[in-house]
């Protein structure tokens, strides 16, 4: 992925209102939805609408450019994932977002279909990447290990828990407390570590109450602290909060540099002092994340 996505902002594939005022916003992303936002029938209204918002847009702008298609449970009873690739391919998205996730497998397929329909539409092979909703079904949750290695086109996994409460017949998926219970917390966990084993970006899930401004920073801050490094929003206004949120802070860019430039000055080394603290490797790899984040417009 050419950078970390920090926003990815969910735009409803069959409202050209929306798409214009998500394009003019501040998302790293836009994710064009053709599953839950749309229905049946107004889906070959709204492919076509994506289609045409692709088209007038160009691959590695300001916004990247992502589909979500409708998942691939089965592609030949179900033919609308097909008939969403089919469309959407002739944009040149920078990626398609995959919903329901069964395994690594389902991953391997969509690869496949895109390796042919980018060859179809002229798209430079292996250009359109692929994000993962990866904690959806009860499946997924206990294959995780298998995106490793799975494809080139992975640049990352996200997770929800709305779909696996209901894949698994739970009545809520919260505490009394208002936390997530545990099995949508080890959910979570899953997608991270999963995420971080296959060298991708691991994507925190929405905040369902978007009204709710200090649920969603703290939300952000913890996951930025554990390893997430950004989030899925379905308003705009939450786009603020979260670049600023997975951002880091001139003080924080700081003491990377300095940690980086400690271990440059120490070739070969494996600790080093700094600010009378001493430091090894993980804290070298963790200053180069740091840096990484950093955004240059």
């Amino acid at each position: 992925m050419p950078a970390t996505l920090r926003s990815m902002l969910f735009v409803p594939g069959d409202s050209d209102r929306k798409l214009n005022k998500a394009a003019a916003g501040e998302a790293d992303a836009l994710i064009l939805d053709l599953e839950d936002a749309v229905t049946a029938e107004r889906l070959p209204f709204a492919r076509g609408l994506v289609t045409d918002y692709l088209r007038s847009t160009r691959p590695g702008g300001r916004q990247q450019r992502w589909v979500r298609i409708n998942p691939l449970t089965d592609p030949i009873a179900d033919p609308k994932p097909l008939a969403d690739l089919a469309a959407v391919l002739a944009g040149a998205p920078d990626g398609i977002l995959l919903p329901k996730t069964r395994s690594a497998a389902d991953v391997v397929l969509l690869d496949h279909y895109l390796t042919v329909l980018e060859q179809r539409e002229g798209v430079a092979l292996g250009t359109t990447r692929i994000i993962t909703v990866s904690t959806e079904t009860a499946q997924a949750v206990l294959t995780m290990q298998g995106y490793v290695g799975c494809s080139a086109r992975l640049a990352g996994l996200t997770w929800g828990a709305e779909d696996l409460s209901a894949a698994i017949g739970a009545a809520t998926n919260r505490e009394e407390s208002g936390d997530y219970a545990f099995t949508y917390r080890m959910a979570r966990s899953l997608c991270l570590v999963a995420a971080h084993a296959a060298e991708v970006q691991a994507i925190d899930t929405l905040t369902t109450d978007f009204r709710d401004s200090d649920l969603l920073r703290r939300e952000v801050r913890a996951a930025r602290r554990e390893g997430f490094t950004g989030k899925i929003a379905i308003h705009p206004d939450q786009i603020g909060p979260i670049n600023a949120g997975f951002s880091p802070e001139p003080e924080e860019l700081a003491h990377a540099q300095a940690v980086v430039d400690a271990f440059a000055a120490a070739p070969g080394v494996g600790a080093v002092q700094l600010a009378g603290k001493m430091l090894d490797r993980p804290h070298l790899v963790q200053a180069q994340r740091v840096l990484a984040m950093r955004r240059t417009g």
